[in-house]
């Protein structure tokens, strides 16, 4: 579980590294005013060219990578939600990298957060402790005649 783990915080990290760089790049490029085809030419023609925008990208194909493994190796119950976390390393970067103000009544969400993921982590614990106490010994060979 712990390479799992690692994986996860690893992923995680590049998931709030990435939407960080993706923001600024978003901000500098400027929104798209009217929806048509020359203003929606001139965003992308931007985006494609922006290094915050292709940084932020890169980050979360990152994530994205990290996702397909630990998805391949454990279960959707216990992995999908952990990726919450990624909402409290985005808030943490958002404030520290971006220096946006953000409100306490934010912060308790970011807390629970942080509660429904220990607790989900919590339970993965038990149901491995479990699984190892239910698993049968090991048979001893048997004594050469």
């Amino acid at each position: 579980m712990t390479k799992i783990l690692a994986i996860l915080i690893a992923g995680l990290v590049c998931e709030a590294i990435g939407v960080v760089f993706l923001s600024k790049g978003l901000k500098q490029i400027g929104e798209v005013k009217q929806v048509n085809a020359g203003e929606i030419w001139r965003a992308v023609k931007a985006g494609v060219t922006n290094a915050n925008i292709l940084l932020g990208v890169a980050l979360e194909a990152a994530f994205f990578v990290a996702l397909l493994v630990l998805l391949s190796r454990s279960d959707v119950s216990f992995i999908w939600p952990l990726t919450a976390m990624g909402f409290v390393l985005t808030t943490l970067t958002a404030k520290f990298i971006l220096q946006e103000d953000i409100p306490p009544l934010r912060w308790l969400g970011v807390l629970l957060i942080m509660l429904g993921a220990g607790i989900i982590t919590y339970t993965e614990k038990v149901k491995e402790r479990a699984r190892m106490e239910s698993s049968p010994a090991p048979a001893l060979p048997a004594p050469p005649r």
